[in-house]
């Protein structure tokens, strides 16, 4: 199950992710390092929704580069709500031969996520490392997960996927009370006929549905794509009919933890003295939670669905997403604001199976319903008001209402570039460059820059030359990174051995890709040729304006032509004045789209308009120097 917030993947490591997307795309889909034999999930549900898991898992290593991921099993499980037993691991050889895991190679640990967290101690994995593994054998594993505390008393839910192997048998199975009617949301599983399913029920009074994988090749997932979730393979059950059941079996489990007691009355009137309107008080309070709550990325449901008691949370200072969102419901309480936890995906998956299940929703947050706001206040990436941009365009399930809504597709964000470049007549260069973040990105980068090591500040401005083909080092200026707003300036200093190829005619670069800037978000959304899927299509917000002095003796012989583009939610600007020995180029990008996702065909309209403003990007002022 996916984690209870997706990390923000932090702007300094942009570039080297943009070159492994590219690396991607010779990726045809179906992984032939493994193949997978057998694949079997066989529950069997009691009517109080607790179960028993049986998983058989058998595959065979047919790369050297499976080795090491395949080489161990990892099983994920809570002391207070499951037991592992009838546990097998062998190494099988091409012979025939088993080799065993031996006890030692089978440790039970703490989840790092919850290592200092004590309220979290029952969340454990089960770590199976295979013996003597090679190339051509089969790994097997079987166990048994006995689910002793249903998340949701008296139903049942359950999500799964394909994986990205060729697979021989992939078999799931749900041996279930009568009394329990199990809806299903099939993609690329196919029923398998209920004479055939019979065969497997355990007693009378029971029905079992099963599917069956339908095996095929995969679509390679694209740069930016929307989860595999969306549109490929999966199977969605559940024993709630619709997502209005689902809701209000959520908050059953929650509403009673937002009490407000006086140690909570007594904070909310402390964070929201002097301030005079509900939405001043709510982002106040938001904005506590957020920066003195620690966070506790667990899986939602690995400790339960109910979130701790807020005042166990307060007197903690920690949760996870589920515990900042009931201590802030309590906060917002005590100061007189209705709102109700709102659950939804942070990751990339931006449609909802027919079946609800816990599996879709791995994320909460907090709804105010007066004020229209939703409020993350486990994010570190955000201040209040803001959201991380996986949220944005989310169908989001409000749990006091039990309806559903969806969170804003934009919100305000700008990002502009400053920089000056003298050029030297040997051709070496000195930049001087000053990046200012606004808005929803502010805290983003501020938080992009307290993550990384001083030594590492250190090399930015060498790794970032690099990136752009320069040699040379320089001086980086993180600003006010403790600091707080909607804007965050920072910048550096740099210098570089090889800026132009001088002396003759040489062109210099009229783009310096810096962090986020024009260069690379047209770059970012450019990435494929064409495409077969949805995508996440994010609003952009960019102006960059680049002061290029050359020395004295570079002429300056041919400067690019200006470009606008205006089409398909797409307006671009590209200019270039020359004063004296001077170029000023100005650039500014901006997008917008009705929602947060764009389909193919939108694609097919941008390609034309991003070639072109690619083949700007890419252009040159031509210099000479005797």
């Amino acid at each position: 199950m996916p984690t209870c917030l997706a990390a923000v993947l932090s702007t300094l490591l942009l570039l080297a992710n943009n070159g492994a997307a590219a690396a991607a795309n010779a990726d045809t889909g179906t992984d032939p390092a493994i193949v997978i034999d057998k694949y079997l999930q066989h529950y069997v549900v009691d009517t109080d929704g607790g179960y028993r898991l049986t998983v058989d898992n058998v595959k065979t290593i047919v790369l050297p580069r499976a080795l090491q991921a395949h080489s161990q099993y990892v099983i994920s499980y809570n002391t207070g709500l499951d037991d592992i037993s009838e546990l097998e691991a062998f190494t099988i050889k091409p012979d025939g031969r088993r080799i065993a895991a031996p006890p030692p190679q089978i440790k039970d640990q703490q989840d790092p996520a919850a290592s200092e967290a004590p309220m979290f101690q029952g969340a454990r994995l089960k770590i199976i490392a295979f013996s003597d593994v090679a190339v051509g054998d089969q790994v097997a594993v079987r166990y048994v997960l006995t689910r002793k505390n249903a998340l949701f008393p008296g139903h049942f839910e359950d999500l799964s996927s394909s994986q990205f192997y060729a697979s021989k048998q992939f078999h799931l199975i749900y041996d279930m009370p009568e009394s329990m009617t199990l809806y299903a949301d099939a993609v690329g599983f196919a029923p398998v006929p209920a004479a055939s399913a019979a065969s497997a029920a355990s007693a009378a009074g029971r029905n079992v549905y099963q599917w069956k994988y339908i095996s095929g090749p995969n679509r390679r997932i694209e740069s930016d794509s929307v989860s595999y979730l969306d549109y490929g393979k999966r199977l969605a059950v559940s024993t709630f009919p619709d997502y209005a059941a689902f809701a209000r079996a959520w908050h059953a489990r929650a509403k009673a933890q937002a009490a407000v007691t006086p140690a909570i009355a007594a904070l909310a009137r402390e964070v929201t003295a002097g301030l005079d309107t509900p939405r001043a008080k709510a982002l106040a309070l938001s904005e506590w939670v957020r920066r003195h709550i620690g966070y506790v990325p667990l899986p939602i449901g690995a400790g339960g669905v109910a979130p701790h008691p807020a005042a166990t949370v307060l007197g903690n200072r920690y949760g996870d997403c589920k515990d900042h969102a009931i201590l802030l419901e309590a906060l917002l309480g005590a100061a007189g604001i209705d709102s109700s936890a709102a659950l939804v995906n942070s990751s990339n998956a931006y449609r909802l199976p027919h079946a609800p299940t816990l599996g879709i929703f791995n994320h909460a947050i907090t709804f105010i319903p007066a004020l229209g706001l939703f409020l993350d206040a486990s994010s570190d990436s955000v201040e209040a008001g803001y959201l991380p941009s996986a949220l944005l365009g989310k169908p989001a399930l409000l749990a006091a209402s039990a309806t559903l809504a969806r969170t804003p597709s934009t919100q305000p964000e700008f990002n502009r570039m400053l920089a000056r470049v003298d050029v030297g007549r040997n051709g070496s260069g000195r930049l001087d460059v000053v990046r200012t973040a606004s808005g929803a990105l502010a805290e983003a980068y501020r938080q992009a820059v307290r993550d990384t090591a001083p030594t590492e500040r250190a090399r930015f401005v060498e790794r970032m030359l690099q990136a752009l083909g320069q040699h040379g080092d320089g001086r980086f200026d993180a600003g006010l990174v403790d600091g707080a707003g909607d804007e965050y300036r920072m910048g550096f200093a740099g210098v570089s051995d090889n800026l132009a190829d001088l002396p003759g005619p040489a062109g210099v670069a009229t783009s310096f890709n810096f962090w986020g800037g024009t260069a690379e978000s047209v770059a970012a959304m450019a990435e494929e040729k064409t495409r077969t899927q949805d995508f996440i299509c994010p609003a952009l917000d960019a102006a960059d304006e680049t002061v290029i002095t050359f020395a004295p003796g570079i002429r300056i012989l041919a400067l690019p032509q200006a470009l606008s583009v205006n089409a398909a939610g797409l307006s671009y600007q590209a200019a270039y004045a020359r004063q004296a020995n001077r170029v000023l180029v100005t650039r500014s990008l901006r997008f917008r789209h009705a929602g947060r996702t764009c389909t193919p065909a939108d694609y097919l309209r941008m390609r034309a308009p991003l070639e072109r403003m690619l083949r700007d990007l890419r252009s040159q002022i031509i210099v000479k120097s005797s």
